[in-house]
């Protein structure tokens, strides 16, 4: 019989069955859910960080998905040098295989606010990933982060950039480039209508989440309705 860890244990204790059950449907790639809620973890995790400091990273597996979501949100709220908490960083990454480790992970990071130069050349080479995670590692993190009055452009060439064609990387692109428009419509119109380098799935995906969006208005969503349309057109004249 497995003898558990005692943070295993406590979270075996915060357990929810459906909860599991939902999460295995909603995360695909996910290993060993137990079913613990993201609030729940992110209590336990500022907890551990204050009993233990950093240390308390050594008492994580990497066996159950709220142990890898434990690390990532420790990892995010350590205090420490810029370049160590880069190496941590980098290492973390390494460890991502679903799209709920990532999002949360890349959320947590917010000593980034005040280091976006520093962290914005560390994730430029996961643009170029051909591993699905690593990618929309860099997609939620530029949406993240770096989707303000300064950066919009290069944040926008960055993710023409990602051409990893896997759904969740491709979704990530997606799900940014729809924040993008949504607070900089004119120069993202701009980049969908008359520069970008998409893949046709990418692309569609963009568009659509644009619509999905509650924080588009009416008049940015009709935009985006005859710019589909026009595509549309376009490839039934020729015969696509």
């Amino acid at each position: 019989m497995k003898e558990y860890t005692e943070i295993q244990k406590e979270l075996l204790s915060l357990a929810d069955e459906p909860y599991r059950q939902f999460q295995n449907r909603l995360i695909p790639g996910a290993g060993n859910i137990l079913g613990v809620r993201l609030p729940a973890l992110r209590s336990m995790a500022r907890r551990l960080l204050k009993e233990e400091g950093p240390s308390c990273l050594e008492h994580l597996t990497d066996e159950t998905y709220e142990e890898l979501q434990l690390q990532g949100l420790i990892v995010g709220a350590i205090r420490e040098e810029v370049g160590e908490k880069i190496k941590r960083i980098r290492k973390f990454v390494d460890k991502i295989d679903n799209w709920a480790v990532c999002d949360a992970f890349c959320t947590s990071l917010k000593f980034t606010r005040k280091n976006q130069a520093l962290v914005l050349d560390f994730l430029k080479p996961y643009v170029f990933s051909a591993r699905e995670f690593e990618a929309r590692f860099a997609a939620v993190m530029l949406l993240s982060w770096y989707v303000d009055e300064e950066h919009i452009l290069e944040t926008l060439q960055l993710l023409d950039r990602i051409k990893q064609p896997d759904y969740y990387a491709s979704m990530a692109v997606a799900w940014a480039v729809s924040v993008c428009y949504v607070k900089f419509p004119e120069i993202t119109m701009e980049y969908l209508t008359e520069w970008n380098t998409l893949g046709e799935d990418t692309y569609r995906r963009a568009l659509q989440k644009i619509l999905e969006s509650r924080r588009a208005g009416e008049e940015q969503k009709q935009q985006i309705r005859l710019l589909r349309e026009a595509i549309f057109q376009h490839q039934t004249a020729k015969g696509l």
